[in-house]
């Protein structure tokens, strides 16, 4: 063998070495490419599916503030339907103590005071009812008034027990069911 073989067969080697290196560099310098796409698409990935969580939130957000808003708008017109309702009720109730027909609720309430509070009792009611009060209760009737709609207040001889037969009373016990009936 002489020294041009020799030298053939170490650049031959060589070169088939380098292939080798330059081979495997390709193969490393691919698989860390190929780990690299992987990464950027899970974290492109990993972003739009937190884009989408943050989104949906932020859209259930919403919406439940519109609905809070809704039920609260809703709440306010009842609650200014009730208010007018009742304001009107009060207004009835006062044309009709204009009424012949309210000397006779009167001496029915007198009665059921007695009914419930004894015979000596007080009767007192609105300055304008004096005389349909007086007519009724005779001397049970208090000439002190009341600041009420109409109806009547009656208390105990003794001042212990009370009945509030006042039709603003009588109204704001059955203001639930005007609710009821305008919901």
């Amino acid at each position: 063998m002489g020294l041009e073989t020799l030298v053939a067969e170490i650049r031959a080697r060589g070169e088939a070495e380098l292939k080798g290196v330059e081979t495997g560099r390709d193969a490393e310098a691919a698989k860390i490419a190929a780990a690299r796409d992987e990464k950027i698409a899970q974290i492109r990935a990993e972003a739009a599916r937190a884009t989408e969580l943050e989104v949906a939130r932020e859209r259930a957000q919403r919406l439940a503030g519109a609905k809070l808003r809704a039920r609260k708008l809703l709440y306010e017109a009842r609650e200014a339907r009730l208010k007018t309702s009742i304001e009107a009720t009060r207004g009835l109730l006062s044309d009709f103590t204009r009424s012949d027909a309210y000397a006779a609720v009167l001496k029915r309430m007198v009665d059921a005071a007695q009914e419930s509070l004894g015979k000596q009792i007080r009767i007192r009611g609105r300055s304008e009812d004096a005389a349909r009060l007086q007519k009724a209760a005779g001397k049970l009737y208090d000439p002190t008034p009341v600041p009420v709609v109409g109806g009547l207040v009656a208390e105990s001889a003794d001042g212990s027990r009370r009945l509030n037969l006042s039709f603003d009373e009588l109204l704001r016990l059955r203001e639930d069911k005007v609710r009821e009936l305008l919901a």
